[in-house]
């Protein structure tokens, strides 16, 4: 069993807690850290026992306060080498860095934490695959593209965060200069609500939860990726939204 909620999701900042028997986790450290206490504590969770944050990737929306979270918390940060380089002057004075290959497995107990490479265009940008027992939730944000070998992961699972960034339409006639517009939809970007709708469809094998997130502020709407992945996906999977401005809710994965 795996319990999980996003604390935040999308740029302005994102954080998701993940829970098993023997391990509570945060991916990702965009948000505050009185923000994510905050939060957690609507669950009756404390983040001082938290035992590790880990990033993505050194976007700042995604790690802009993990040098907080460790020096207010004691919360180990696992990081990448490059995303270290990279995002060091966010980060701060850290005391306690573990760092690890994109590709690698970390270990909490008998939680497993598979990082996987993807080609979005942060250094060193990895997405995770959280097994505890016989479950397995994903954590799919910032992909860039529907990278290949993206179907066998999708296959193993049994509830996904998966992004759901931009309508391509709001994305077109929508106020982005052309450059960051070209950015979102090429190789290193996002995933559109059509795109992430369609990947399900054609990879899930098992899935019991779907929780679309990273939606855009200006080139979405949630109730849009929301439509786009049911008229897709029809009834064949729950489907919840991780929000931009509030925790969602905590979800139990059997």
């Amino acid at each position: 069993m795996i319990s999980t909620c996003s604390l935040q999701s999308g740029s302005n900042g994102n954080c998701i807690y993940v829970e098993t028997d023997d391990a509570r986790l945060l991916f990702d450290a965009g948000i505050s850290s009185l923000t994510a206490q905050r939060r957690l504590a609507q669950y009756e969770r404390d983040i001082r026992e938290v035992d590790a944050v880990i990033i993505s990737h050194n976007h700042s929306d995604h790690l802009r306060h993990a040098g907080v979270f460790h020096r207010k918390f004691s919360i180990p940060i696992y990081i990448t080498n490059g995303s270290w380089r990279a995002g060091r002057s966010m980060l701060g004075i850290v005391k306690k860095t573990c760092f690890f290959e994109p590709g690698q497995i970390l270990q909490f107990g008998e939680t497993t934490v598979e990082t996987v490479p993807t080609p979005h265009d942060g250094v060193d940008s990895v997405v995770f695959v959280i097994s505890s027992q016989n479950t397995k939730l994903g954590i799919f944000t910032d992909l860039g593209h529907c990278f290949d070998g993206i179907e066998k992961w999708i296959a193993k699972l049994d509830g996904l965060y998966l992004e759901s960034n931009y309508d391509p339409d709001m994305l077109s006639n929508g106020p982005y200069p052309i450059w960051l517009k070209q950015r979102i939809q090429g190789m290193g970007g996002h995933i559109s609500n059509g795109e992430a709708a369609q990947l399900v469809s054609e990879s899930a094998v098992g899935l019991k939860l779907l929780i679309l997130s990273h939606i855009s502020e200006h080139n979405n709407r949630p109730e849009l990726a929301l439509a786009t992945a049911r008229e897709i996906l029809g009834s064949s999977v729950p489907i919840a939204l991780a929000q931009r401005t509030q925790a969602s809710e905590m979800f139990t994965i059997r």
